[in-house]
């Protein structure tokens, strides 16, 4: 049981993680995103990249 609520606290950490970065992708100025060679599109996948590898 223990293990079972350690595993759940992992992935909820991770999802609020993900939830943040997309966030702050979608929200960062145009000219920082640029300057930062960003495509606010591509948020959902940079995320996913940066939580969860790959």
């Amino acid at each position: 049981m223990t293990q079972f609520l350690q595993s759940l606290a992992d992935r909820c950490e991770k999802r609020a993680r993900y939830n943040r970065i997309v966030s702050e992708i979608e929200s960062m100025p145009l000219d920082v995103a640029l300057d930062l060679d960003i495509y606010r599109g591509d948020a959902h996948r940079i995320a996913r990249a940066t939580v969860y590898g790959g």
